[in-house]
């Protein structure tokens, strides 16, 4: 499919939306991809990825930032306490604040530095025991808790579960977002990108359609 393929299809989801060209920020996931996957995609333009694995960023981004100014890395997968440190020094964003140790960490990394990187807090919408985030009935609570530690919040994220609508999940996030006054929406991957822009999504993240299946070889 590929990266003009992508972009082309969110411009259309934007207008069908009747919502402004550039409102949605497409984060190419770039995890697991081989470096020349990654590094065409940065010849053509693209300067926005998502990681979900520290170490693999930390072993990748560095040299490619310099290759390629103006690049921003955002961290997507799951954050252990013990790497926050790592991914605050290397990550622009971080869509995976699911807990209140993880939160404690980060404002103390943020109140040492006097800096922190756009913090999205995960919503397991689905209530899938197998997956991370904040429960949406705790949601709001976690939220308020993270701003009494003065972390920026901007927004939310989900990851719908597996074959189901994705839909109800984008409208129920929407919903938590809006009432706690938070503009910034992380939802929709390859597969249902379009419905999220339709609902709200400010970012979209999208892997396996710009890049190709992944190898975990």
């Amino acid at each position: 499919m590929g990266l003009t393929e992508i972009k082309s299809r969110i411009a259309v989801a934007e207008t069908a939306a009747g919502r402004p060209q550039g409102a949605v920020t497409l984060i190419a996931v770039s995890k697991v991809q081989p470096l020349e996957r990654v590094i065409a995609t940065l010849e053509q333009g693209q300067r926005i990825f998502g990681e979900n694995y520290v170490q693999e960023a930390a072993g990748k981004w560095p040299d490619l930032r310099i290759r390629f100014p103006g690049t921003a890395v955002h961290m997507i997968g799951p954050l252990q306490t013990n790497k926050a440190r790592l991914a605050f020094d290397l990550f622009d964003a971080i869509h995976t604040l699911d807990r209140p140790s993880l939160a404690d960490k980060l404002s103390r990394l943020a109140q040492a530095q006097g800096r922190c990187p756009m913090l999205f807090v995960q919503v397991n919408t689905g209530a899938e025991p197998q997956k991370a985030g904040i429960l949406p009935d705790d949601a709001d609570a976690f939220i308020a808790d993270c701003r009494a530690k003065d972390l920026p919040v901007a927004g939310l994220m989900c990851i719908p579960p597996e074959d189901t609508d994705s839909t109800p999940h984008f409208v129920h996030l929407a919903e938590i977002a809006a009432r706690n006054g938070l503009s910034q929406l992380s939802m929709g991957m390859s597969g249902d990108f379009e419905a999220a822009i339709a609902h709200g999504a400010t970012h979209v993240r999208v892997g396996s359609a710009i890049f190709g299946a992944r190898s975990y070889a």
